[in-house]
């Protein structure tokens, strides 16, 4: 035998919540293979398999919480027989028929095991909103009540009828009599003029709102705009996109230009690189820059590293990657963390402008924007071309109005001349 553990959290991590089974007692499990998924406040992480077998037990339902290293199961050898599930204690009722057969038995065991081996948060909304277990449609692994199935049913509107029902607490009301299953149909959505829903937000939801109220409630925010006439980058991505992705198999797109052009004013201005400790700033020697993707969990923040070094294929690349890893629900804890300064891109969602909030302890955030074609004064003529608004969010507590301005203009510059770039001017 072998215990499944949850992985060792970080630090700043100290529970998470169980999401996923991916396997049911009994079924066969391979050395690497991805058991049950945690959700964390910050990523989803994945618990494998350490040795070929069966999963011969289940300690943590669904919606558990669990801590770090807790035990959720155990893998036995090819073999193995799985975990008995708990006996069912069936009280005698002198006005109930006859039993015959098996069928009956194993009902009133499912629907003790419904009524009895709930877990806490199972428990709490059943409380709460006065459902009846043994009325819930159960999705469990071993036929148990997840937390969705809760709160599926309190949606639905499940709760006991008749007033002399509501008075009785969870788990006491009586099954319908001489009542064929039923398959689990999808819970309706509330009716009338105005519905509403209530679904509770997922851990690193909440760890977003805490995080960007924290940085509102501390930083200095402010947020100065400029223009980029895009046509110069546009140019140039037309003329070698082709060459670009024949030698390095990714696309050239604008955000490794911008990353490039970010990393170079962050040369020239040190203290949008820097962070605040405390009474002290720290000035970081390397350029870390995330780039935010949106996932189907959240925002989140991945890390290009030492963006000094890397070329503009390099960047793409680990764009790419960070894009993948982030839509599988694959980013790992070290892929966000750290970092110097960060990128986020609104204008792949159509935004024309906005204010973004910096990713503490950062101290500056830059925005991209959609591009527009608008109508622009150039030589003394006016001209149409394809313009994008960006923003930089910053921490004025220890960076000026001019350093800030500076910054922008460097990067609007950089963009209306790819060239500068290359030549480092």
């Amino acid at each position: 035998m072998a215990d499944i553990k949850v992985p060792v959290f970080s630090e700043s991590v100290s529970e998470g919540t169980l999401l996923t089974w991916h396997k049911k007692p009994g079924e066969a499990v391979t050395r690497g293979e991805v058991l049950a998924e945690i959700e964390t406040d910050k990523v989803v992480l994945e618990v494998t398999a350490q040795q070929d077998g069966v999963l011969t037990g289940i300690a943590k339902q669904e919606g558990d919480t669990v801590l770090s290293e807790e035990v959720l199961g155990t893998v036995g050898e090819a073999g193995s027989a799985p975990a008995p599930a708990p006996a069912a204690a069936v009280s005698a009722d002198p006005a109930a028929g006859p039993v015959s057969g098996e069928a009956p038995a194993q009902a009133a065991g499912n629907e003790a095991t419904r009524r009895d081996d709930l877990s806490p948060a199972v428990r709490k909304i059943v409380a709460e909103q006065n459902l009846d277990p043994a009325q819930i449609p159960a999705t469990g692994p071993k036929g148990n009540i997840t937390k969705a199935d809760a709160v599926v049913a309190a949606q639905g509107g499940l709760t006991y009828q008749g007033p002399q029902d509501a008075a009785k607490p969870a788990g006491m009301q009586p099954a319908p009599a001489a009542q064929a299953p039923q398959a689990a149909a999808p819970a309706p959505l509330p009716q009338g003029p105005r519905p509403e829903e209530r679904v509770p937000m997922t851990r690193i939801r909440q760890r977003i709102a805490e995080r960007l109220k924290d940085v509102q409630n501390t930083a200095a925010l402010l947020t100065t705009f400029n223009e980029v006439n895009m046509q110069p980058a546009m140019d140039l991505r037309k003329k070698y996109q082709d060459q670009f992705v024949a030698k390095h198999g990714v696309k050239l797109g604008f955000m490794s230009l911008f990353v490039r052009a970010a990393t170079e004013a962050l040369k020239a201005f040190p203290v949008v690189n820097a962070s605040v400790d405390g009474k002290d700033v720290i000035y970081h020697g390397y350029y870390d820059i995330g780039i935010a993707v949106a996932s189907d969990r959240g925002l989140v923040v991945p890390i290009l590293r030492d963006t000094e070094q890397l070329s503009l294929a390099a960047i793409e690349k680990g764009i790419a990657g960070y894009a993948q890893k982030a839509k599988s629900g694959k980013l790992t804890l070290d892929d966000m963390s750290g970092g110097t300064f960060s990128i986020t891109n609104g204008g792949t969602f159509g935004s024309m402008m906005s204010t973004p909030i910096i990713n503490a302890p950062q101290s500056a955030i830059l925005g991209m924007h959609n591009i527009i074609e608008r109508p622009i004064a150039q030589k003394g003529q006016v001209v149409i071309a394809p313009m994008m608004y960006i923003a930089l969010s910053y921490d004025h507590r220890i960076i000026d109005g001019k350093e800030a301005v500076q910054f922008l203009v460097m990067i609007k510059n950089l963009l209306e001349d790819p060239a500068r770039m290359l030549l480092e001017l």
